[in-house]
């Protein structure tokens, strides 16, 4: 492409040098990376052995807020998100940023999550491709509801327009608020598999009922924030039902109630009429989108 960079990858990490270590040389684009408060020298390691990466210290672990800080520094229209353990393949990010230049209702672009060195498909990708209510014309693929954030290109103007990721739900599961008020907003969300992301899990990895825990509390606090409480009362019951992490995390999600009610707006009928179709097509045999892989 001509004219300067049109995209920025935005990475943000904690306590995890080895693995950026890895991954920040394969992005083909300029990188900023937040760091989470580390405390294992992350970012005098990163600036030492990259000096092309900006660096950006949080006195403070923001968690996926962390994304809206690099977002922010970004200077370019579009921005791609990263992991510390991921990376986008070669050309992916030259092709996602002439999609978005091509479509411009687009807000949202996701790509297709390889799995570890045996390069499994991601069940999100694979819910995303069934796209069951189908594609906006106007859009780059079918439609979707959900993403991983490690797997999104985004129109930096559009994604700090609906805020970016918030203090409520922080992290896993932020994505969906973001979905949610990107297609409220009039924006469309496509999913297109030929933009490929390489995910190798970490082992620095927490407990897995802690991270239960903590998808069903942002579950039910995301409901909070944006849907009808029939749909609240649904997720807490269904986690409340499931027992172990799921069962704490609908306690956790209690704590944090105040702070989701001050945020609360309900979404427009026509987006909760469109929620309830797809709601429908997952009951009859689609995989949901709702659960990301961080």
């Amino acid at each position: 492409m001509t004219g300067g960079p049109r995209i920025t990858v935005v990475v943000i990490s904690r306590n995890r040098r080895e693995d950026l270590f890895s991954s920040l040389p394969r992005h083909e684009a300029p990188v900023v990376l937040v760091d989470n408060a580390s405390s294992d020298g992350t970012a005098d390691a990163v600036r030492a052995a990259f000096p092309q990466v900006r660096v950006l210290e949080l006195a403070r672990n923001a968690g996926a807020v962390a994304r809206n800080v690099g977002a922010r520094a970004a200077r370019t229209p579009y921005v791609a998100f990263a992991d510390d353990d991921s990376w986008w393949a070669p050309g992916a990010l030259d092709r996602a940023a002439e999609l978005l230049d091509a479509h411009p209702r687009v807000g949202l672009l996701a790509g297709r999550m390889l799995v570890g060195p045996q390069q499994r498909l991601d069940p999100l990708s694979a819910a995303l491709a069934a796209a069951p209510l189908g594609g906006d014309p106007a859009g780059a693929g079918p439609d979707v509801f959900g993403f991983a954030a490690c797997a999104s290109v985004v129109r930096r103007s559009a994604f700090l327009a609906v805020g970016g990721f918030d203090e409520v739900v922080r992290f896993p599961g932020e994505e969906e608020r973001v979905a949610l008020d990107l297609h409220d907003a009039g924006w469309v969300l496509s999913y297109v598999p030929e933009l490929v992301v390489h995910h190798h899990p970490s082992p620095a990895r927490g407990p897995a009922a802690e991270r239960d825990a903590l998808i069903a509390r942002n579950a039910v606090l995301t409901a909070c924030m944006r849907r009808p409480w029939r749909e609240v009362a649904g997720r807490a019951a269904a986690n409340w039902r499931a027992g172990g992490g799921a069962r704490a995390g609908v306690l956790a999600a209690v704590r944090r109630l105040p702070a989701a009610l001050w945020r609360r707006r309900r979404l427009s009928g026509r987006l909760e009429a469109r929620l309830r179709e797809l709601a429908a097509a997952e009951r009859a045999g689609a995989r949901p989108e709702s659960s990301p892989v961080g």
